[in-house]
């Protein structure tokens, strides 16, 4: 396999230098650097209604986009993509005392100058990061309706593309557009036009495909058969088109947070930090989900017991339903839930056996299931059924966040792979539940687990809560 780089080509890339850069990028950064000063504005305005000064008014919003650009809050990496980007604002928030440290050295020699930047830090952060998170919604709404999105054509095995695919349109909306794939393997292009992608062609036809089909970004997969210099060619022929090149890893399922460029010898090896699953790490956890769940349990009181005489008054048998599950490194809890189904359903199991709509795993689950009661048919579409976790969750037994409580007869069919969905306790919520709960296949409810175990950290599960309530709201999987 062979990509040229001919003259012709060098010619055209240096009568349009921009070649297809992202047109929305330019307008997102000016946004971004006006929202930015604005937000800085406001906070200076709040200062100086506090302590009568005007020079904050003056140096806090160009201060605020120095630290800003600093700390690369408006990098092509960062735009649109949420917690990275929070992070980067943060650090320049806390980088903003010190930057004002070296204004009253240089230029101020005022001492309350020096008192009202650093005071200014909280507002300014208070305002700018909601604004942020508004802004990176209003473009992923313009992503939804197919606007401002990239243009993709993913190179490699048929393998690794499915692989790949199923990654990204499990993330939601993504600027991505897949636009077809060029395979290292085309007798396998079946495999991904059953995803509804086309076919266009093998390595050797990217630079045609490219410049065919008006590619922004190219995705290169791992190709056994491909070396280092035929990689570098596409690299080579993407840069010519003045498209994006992307090199996808190896290990798809693994955050961005824990992967970094340890270069040796020149050669720029990739690292990838082990799961943060110690005791220590995982403390501030604990608190938060013995915490907030015992204040919902005292808010949710009231309505808790409501619905338990609801449940009660509807058909026979106690009001809360209680079962085995396994827990973190395989220890058994009984865990809590409205009863939704008649006292008789475990006897019944067997009969329904065969309308199973998940035959392809462990679990069981039937669409307009007979044993469901006419309340618990509602508690189950609204998730109202699964509020007495709650009392799990303050008991140590489950988190707010965490893989889904498994069964000790589903535990007894894993795999050691899938074992390590005990690392970490089960959850109330997860990405299971916020990615289509009941209606995943099996093989995709694995996948979620394990890459929550793998990539866990306090920012995925706040992440994960907020998302939570859109997924209760649309019911999708609940059943």
């Amino acid at each position: 396999m062979t990509i040229e780089v001919t003259h012709e080509q060098v010619v055209v890339e240096h009568r349009r230098p921009q070649g297809r850069r992202r047109r929305w990028e330019h307008r997102y950064r000016i946004v971004l650097l006006v929202a930015d000063g604005l937000a800085a504005a406001a906070a200076a305005f709040l200062i100086h209604a506090a302590y009568g000064r005007w020079a904050v008014a003056l140096m806090l919003p160009p201060m605020w986009i120095v630290a800003m650009l600093a700390h690369r809050t408006y990098d092509r990496s960062t735009l649109g993509l949420g917690a990275e980007e929070y992070r980067r604002v943060l650090r320049g928030a806390v980088a903003l005392p010190a930057l004002a440290v070296v204004v009253y050295w240089l230029f101020m020699h005022d001492s309350d100058f020096l008192h009202d930047m650093t005071m200014a830090a909280v507002p300014v952060t208070a305002i700018a990061l909601p604004v942020r998170y508004t802004l990176r919604r209003r473009l992923h709404r313009r992503w939804a309706r197919g606007r401002d999105r990239s243009a993709t054509l993913l190179v490699g095995p048929a393998r690794g593309v499915v692989e790949l695919v199923a990654v990204l349109r499990r993330g939601g909306v993504q600027e991505l557009q897949v636009a077809g794939v060029c395979l290292s393997d085309p007798e396998n292009a079946g495999e991904t036009r059953k995803l509804g992608i086309p076919f266009l062609g093998g390595l050797g036809d990217m630079n045609d495909v490219v410049r065919a089909l008006g590619i922004s970004t190219v995705v290169a997969l791992p190709v056994a058969a491909s070396d280092a210099t035929a990689l570098r060619r596409m690299s080579w022929t993407a840069a010519v088109q003045g498209v994006e090149f992307l090199l996808a890893p190896v290990l798809s399922d693994v955050s961005a947070a824990r992967l970094a460029v340890r270069p040796t010898n020149g050669v720029p090896l990739m690292r990838i930090q082990a799961p943060n699953l110690s005791r220590t790490s995982r403390l501030p956890k604990e608190l938060l989900d013995r915490t907030l769940a015992a204040a919902l349990l005292a808010v949710l009181a009231l309505p808790m017991l409501l619905v338990a005489l609801i449940v009660r008054l509807d058909s026979s048998g106690p009001a809360l339903f209680r079962q085995q599950r396994v827990g973190r490194y395989g220890d058994h809890f009984t865990m809590l839930k409205f009863r939704t189904m008649r006292p008789d359903s475990e006897a019944l199991r067997a009969e329904l056996e065969h309308l199973n709509q998940n035959s392809d795993g462990l679990l069981f689950k039937v669409r307009e299931d007979p044993r469901i009661t006419r309340v618990g048919s509602i508690l189950r579409r609204s998730s109202l059924d699964e509020l007495p976790q709650l009392i799990n969750v303050v008991k140590g037994h489950m988190s707010l966040v965490g893989p889904r409580p498994p069964l000790p007869e589903e535990v007894e069919g894993y795999t050691p792979d899938i074992k390590r969905r005990l690392l970490v306790k089960p959850g109330l919520t997860g990405l299971w539940q916020v990615s289509g709960r009941s209606d995943l296949p099996w093989e995709e409810a694995v996948r979620l687990d394990l890459g929550y175990v793998d990539n866990w950290s306090m920012g995925l599960d706040l992440s994960i809560l907020v998302r939570t309530g859109s997924a209760v709201v649309r019911g999708t999987g609940a059943y």
